[in-house]
């Protein structure tokens, strides 16, 4: 069954899209693991790859950056966040202590980061991740900025996002933040209905979500905005879905997440739910909550290029792509994940010892761990963000990357669901390939493969465990 976030440790990917995550292949938070060298493979797996393989490397040219305050946890939540209780409002936590030292904590870290590659380009993109980073002023918010300019620069033109959440912000909160140069903001709307949003804990009504969207909408020089929505939620029902959604299109955002509720450990929904039993949905409902969704937002115009993610046409989230194209980036805060010099790592989720851990980076002792990474992993990552995207997994470049020999056992491997119509072939104008095409010459027109939508990516899971089979026999 689909699970459409990454579990944040990648990107609050559940989830939310960044990366909160050590480890990309398990179902804890968002988003990482290793590529580089891979050193005297002794495994039969390994055997198969060139143990000579190096990985190049690539500088990172994006920045996640986890500001972890709510006013509330959510019921669904595992992120780690710093809940601050409630205030009167939008700007009632600015002057709030816990809020400034973390943002000092924070620079002491992007401050004391080494470079590990000889050149270092400036970031294209930088997102603001949470936690509510909209409750954060945007003095702090341009501290943070100004660091970021002065340590790696920033390029002509960068795709710097923020979440903000119903409530958080008014006009003037919302245009001081882009006038800092901030230019998409993802709005967490998650639900149109009062009674579900009261269900999810969530610390804003339906009164703000409006109140956001015309705000939001309407702001003079901010065109590129995201809505971020919630399926399989308690008591939800096909019409109340329908309804979201429908209420999605006429808001007109250029960009859309959908996330399929997951129960997490340690949540409330933990303690109140059991997946699959009323009042969740069952796996079924879940499924034709996803095919809804992608029938609608299709229709409606935007392109389905990730599992979870519907843009309109050039309104792909750039820093997000990041991470399905398996490239560099760094992770700030709290929590958050970072892919650098090959390796991914994770920094810890609780603030005593996220402070013990800025203090050591400060004085050189913070370990990354290994660079001694299993080609096999960088294969499956490979693989793994590849087949989340409407483009696929270019079988040609992972060929060249990983050896002929396993390229075509992934294509033989997918052959059944070929047949079945959950996997599609696409030639190198990316035209679907029949089946005569498909096995002509062992395979030799295929360029790409990619899951069909909606009913590939509804089994990607499955799908992806096939090609694991495949690499990790």
């Amino acid at each position: 069954m689909l699970r459409t976030r990454l579990p944040l440790s990648l990107c609050h990917i559940p989830q939310r899209n960044h990366p909160i995550i050590p480890s990309l292949l398990s179902n804890s938070p968002p988003h990482p693991r290793p590529p580089t060298v891979c050193k005297n493979a002794s495994s039969t797996t390994e055997q198969q790859f060139d143990p000579s393989f190096t990985k190049p490397k690539q500088p990172p040219i994006s920045a996640y950056i986890h500001l972890p305050f709510c006013r509330k946890r959510c019921h669904y939540c595992d992120f780690p966040i710093v809940a601050l209780g409630s205030s009167s409002s939008q700007v009632g936590y600015d002057n709030d202590p816990r809020i400034s030292n973390y943002i000092q904590l924070l620079i002491r870290e992007i401050k004391a980061t080494k470079f590990e590659l000889d050149i270092q380009p400036p970031l294209e993109t930088v997102f603001f991740g949470g936690g509510t980073p909209s409750l954060v002023s945007p003095y702090l918010i341009a501290s943070v900025l100004d660091v970021l300019k002065f340590k790696f620069g920033l390029s002509n033109e960068p795709e710097i996002s923020i979440e903000m959440d119903p409530g958080t912000f008014d006009d003037i909160r919302l245009r001081e933040t882009l006038e800092l140069g901030v230019n998409r903001v993802s709005l967490g709307v998650q639900s149109f209905q009062e009674e579900l949003l009261q269900v999810c804990g969530r610390a804003h009504g339906l009164k703000e979500v409006y109140e956001a969207i015309e705000m939001v909408s309407s702001c003079e020089g901010l065109k590129n905005w995201s809505l971020d929505l919630i399926s399989s939620l308690p008591h939800q029902t096909e019409k109340m879905w329908e309804e979201s959604l429908k209420c999605t299109v006429d808001a007109g955002p250029t960009h859309v997440s959908v996330y399929d509720l997951q129960v997490e450990q340690g949540t409330k929904f933990e303690q109140l739910y059991t997946p699959g039993v009323f009042p969740l949905p069952t796996d079924v409902q879940s499924a034709d909550f996803y095919k809804m969704a992608s029938k609608t937002l299709t229709e409606a115009g935007y392109n389905h290029y990730e599992i979870s993610s519907y843009a309109k046409d050039a309104y792909q989230c750039k820093h997000n792509m990041m991470y399905w194209q398996n490239k560099s980036f760094f992770g700030f805060g709290l929590g958050s994940a970072s892919y650098t010099n090959g390796i991914r790592f994770s920094r810890p989720k609780r603030l005593k010892e996220y402070v013990e851990w800025v203090q050591k980076l400060e004085v050189g002792t913070v370990s990354y761990g290994t660079s001694d990474v299993k080609v096999k992993d960088m294969a499956m990552d490979v693989v793994m963000l590849s087949l989340r995207t409407a483009r696929g997994l270019h079988l040609k470049e992972f060929g060249k990357e990983f050896g002929w020999q396993l390229a075509s056992k992934l294509r033989e491997a997918f052959r059944p669901f070929v047949d079945r119509g959950l996997v599609v072939p696409l030639d190198q104008d990316r035209r679907v390939l029949s089946r005569d095409e498909f096995e002509l010459g062992k395979g030799e027109r295929t360029y790409f493969i990619r899951l069909s939508d909606p009913d590939g990516f509804l089994l990607s899971n499955e799908l992806i465990s096939v090609a694991f089979g495949v690499i990790s026999p």
